[in-house]
């Protein structure tokens, strides 16, 4: 691997950066990470009514009290 080509790797990796919020940045710290990482599995639950099904199946719960609470955990990371 020649150095151009590593420039090139991360000059694409600093456009994806700043393109995408959740792609991470150079200062970013692992809480953060795991936290961006979270609030988005939170958001996707939300999001995608089969998994908010399962989840209120597999806890017995209503999907309306799921989806409130999944609601309530993305505030409360946010």
């Amino acid at each position: 691997m020649k150095a151009s080509d590593r420039f090139n790797i991360n000059s694409q990796l600093e456009h994806l950066q700043a393109k995408y919020v959740g792609t991470g940045h150079a200062d970013l710290t692992r809480f953060e990470w795991a936290v961006n990482i979270q609030r988005d599995s939170y958001a996707s639950y939300i999001g995608h009514y089969p998994m908010l099904a399962y989840f209120s199946i597999a806890e017995n719960e209503s999907i309306g009290r799921e989806r409130y609470e999944f609601m309530q955990k993305l505030i409360k990371y946010h």
